[in-house]
């Protein structure tokens, strides 16, 4: 397992290093997961610390937690809870789930877009119609997993959609999280 701890604009000392170490060693034997990667970022937002972490599993789904307050002990320390919370529930479904993942899980790279807004776009230009609206592109992974795989890592992750390709039937499908708090799904079908 591979521990990386960054500072931004800021010392990690040794002590809080080897603290943030044993904290999360502590929380990954505690559920018996078998992790690849943790990283640990600490930064600083006017008056407040931010402790942003992430832990990568072998099966390839990644959980993220993160934790705001006035002293960088205490932003850590509840980044650390919200990590172990989602762990739990992670190993309770993995119980309940009642299939072992025997292969990693597969991915494919798909271009991802970022869409300027409104403020962002020079109107002296021209049209509005005619404004590029892209202002990045990037790589991103689209696995190829089950449904409840697919909510379990958009809960992990804490975003409010996922694409996947559905292992049953390889099409893209869409999970999402609803206003009424429940979990949606777009499931398109194959057109043949």
């Amino acid at each position: 397992m591979r521990f990386q701890i960054i500072g931004k604009h800021m010392n990690v000392g040794e002590s809080l290093s080897g603290r943030i170490r044993e904290v999360f060693e502590g929380v990954l034997n505690k559920f018996a997961i078998r992790p690849v990667e943790v990283v640990v970022t600490l930064s600083r937002d006017r008056h407040e610390y931010v402790c942003d972490s992430s832990v990568h599993l072998s099966t390839g789904l990644s959980a993220n937690a993160g934790g705001r307050a006035t002293d960088l002990q205490a932003a850590f320390d509840m980044a650390a809870d919200r990590m172990e919370k989602q762990l739990r529930r992670h190993k309770r479904r993995l119980k309940d789930h009642h299939r072992k993942r025997t292969s990693p899980i597969e991915s494919t790279g798909a271009p991802q877009y970022i869409l300027a807004s409104h403020e962002d776009i020079d109107e002296s230009s021209g049209p509005e119609s005619f404004q590029p609206v892209i202002i990045a592109e990037m790589e991103t992974d689209i696995k190829s997993i089950s449904v409840g795989e697919a909510v379990m890592q958009m809960e992990l992750a804490g975003e409010p959609v996922l694409v996947f390709r559905n292992e049953s039937n390889g099409g893209m499908n869409v999970v999402y999280r609803r206003n009424d708090g429940n979990i949606g799904w777009i499931d398109p079908g194959t057109n043949d």
